[in-house]
């Protein structure tokens, strides 16, 4: 009805009321419910954030990390962690101790949906995925299902909760993911997504293997070279680390490696000419960088030495040989070498053997080092006859005698949960497979007198829950540098072979 100008507004009818009512009852009761089923925030001022199961399982600490915002975990969640629960692994031990925390926050309040504060000054609820409590007529919704018409598949539900939080609140809402895949489903579908960036570090920590240059004059790198020795002013090395390794340059042919010792100054490398294994090789640095790295291999103030290499830069190689010729010195009351199984945690299987014959196919690599670097120089006479005694199954590698010995270990990585470890010089090989509370779990194992080495390439990640920029091995590094226990190193020349170092840089 069109009023005109001056006319009094009729008084609507009482079926216009009953509707009103009736209209008015269904949306009061509709939003009742939203609250009920965790729909609806709080408050609308701030982000919600939808959390993945990986993410938990990722960062179990995750849950205070998003200051005043609105954390919400699907129902759905809670099916997948309890999958995981039971599973003797880190896996496992992280859905155990989200489980708990999780009690924890929701023990004091009789609504778990309707949120429960946070340190942060956010607040953490419950959110069940239920069609009924979206409007008829969400062709968001219904897009979403045409899309995606498995209902059961645990991520699609993830989803579909947070299309229903979308159109229930104001605020953003943001589903975190380090699902690659449910990423890109969750933009297709018009769903902000996000990865889990507080463990990332930052993309220049990753980006460049160089050395950092610093500028000299020549009468500076002269009293360097004969006193080792060099202070200069905290402007010259703007953010330079301690125990970071740079290289003094006074001209393009003039220049010498340094590491930055305590108080600003610059020290000499105290390297050996090779480092020497009784019975075996003399393995000598074939570059800049492996000079660095035997450099923190054999400084006994340092106890953690993390390093980058691409395959084939030596890494491993010298990592190993450094831990046999500090064993061999009695620096160490023995070696010890791991790496992840795929990703560290993995259960081993029903396979035949016994936990060595296990592990074999996984730590060859590792063999591999152990015998070339102990092997005994091959001795002047008839090659057919050498070989033969090579492969003859009845003489023992040298290595085999210190394994047995217990003096050398080669041991899975997922067995380290509960140990202490003292007095041991220990490498874990292939580092970047590793999760930020796997490397945590490591680091924290070691006692006093040991020395850990993570080496790992962060460009080759087979883990599908971590990247380049957040994996164990980038995470350590980050979170430890500065400290005067802590050296990094990265290796940017492969010497394997011209062929490798090719398929390094150009595949």
């Amino acid at each position: 009805m069109i009023q005109r100008a001056n006319e009094t507004p009729s008084e609507p009818s009482e079926a216009d009321k009953q509707t009103g009512k009736k209209s008015g009852s269904k949306a009061s009761k509709g939003r009742a419910r939203a609250t009920e089923f965790g729909m609806r925030a709080p408050s609308q001022t701030v982000k919600n954030y939808v959390l993945d199961t990986n993410v938990l399982i990722h960062d179990p600490g995750c849950l205070g990390r998003f200051k005043e915002n609105h954390i919400c975990i699907p129902a759905d969640v809670l099916v997948e962690l309890d999958r995981f629960k039971s599973e003797q692994s880190e896996r496992g031990a992280n859905a155990r101790r989200v489980h708990r925390m999780l009690t924890e926050l929701f023990s004091c309040s009789s609504k778990i949906t309707e949120g429960v504060p946070t340190d942060g000054g956010g607040t953490v609820r419950m959110v069940i995925y239920d069609p009924a409590t979206c409007p008829k007529n969400s062709e968001l919704l219904n897009r979403f299902h045409r899309v995606f018409p498995d209902r059961e598949r645990v991520d699609h539900r993830i989803m579909a909760a947070t299309l229903l939080l979308m159109q229930h609140n104001e605020a953003p809402v943001v589903l975190v993911t380090k699902d690659i895949n449910m990423q890109l489903k969750a933009r297709a579908v018009g769903i902000e997504c996000q990865d889990y960036l507080n463990d990332k570090v930052d993309p220049r920590e990753v980006a460049s293997y160089d050395i950092r240059r610093i500028q000299v004059d020549s009468s500076e790198l002269q009293r360097f070279a004969s006193s080792g020795v060099l202070e200069i002013p905290h402007e010259r090395r703007v953010e330079v680390v301690l125990n970071q390794y740079v290289l003094l340059e006074a001209s393009e042919k003039q220049t010498m490696p340094a590491r930055l010792a305590s108080e600003g100054r610059l020290v000499r490398l105290q390297i050996p000419e090779a480092l020497k294994i009784p019975d075996g090789i003399a393995l000598k640095p074939l570059n800049l960088g492996q000079r660095c790295l035997i450099d923190a291999l054999l400084n006994p103030d340092i106890s953690l030495v993390t390093c980058y290499g691409h395959a084939g830069t030596g890494k491993t190689l010298v990592a190993v040989a450094a831990g046999l010729h500090e064993m061999f010195n009695r620096n160490y009351t023995g070696l010890t070498v791991s790496r992840p199984v795929v990703a560290m945690g993995e259960q081993l299987g029903f396979l035949p053997g016994t936990l060595e014959e296990k592990m074999r196919p996984w730590l060859q690599p590792i063999h591999d080092a152990l015998d070339l670097l102990m092997r005994p120089p091959a001795p002047l006479g008839p090659r057919r006859k050498q070989q033969k005694k090579e492969n003859d199954p009845s003489v023992k590698k040298p290595y085999e005698a210190l394994l047995e010995q217990g003096v050398v270990e080669i041991e899975a990585l997922a067995y380290i949960r509960g140990r202490s470890i003292p007095n041991r010089f220990f490498i874990l090989d292939e580092a970047q497979q590793l999760t930020p509370q796997e490397a945590k779990t490591v680091v924290t194992r070691m006692s006093r007198g040991s020395k850990l080495v993570l080496v790992g390439d962060p460009a080759q990640i087979d883990n599908p829950y971590v990247d380049s920029r957040s994996n164990g091995l980038v995470y350590t590094r980050n979170r430890l540098k500065g400290q005067a226990f802590v050296a990094h190193i990265a290796l940017n020349r492969g010497e394997r072979s011209e062929l490798a170092e090719a398929g390094a840089t150009l595949m």
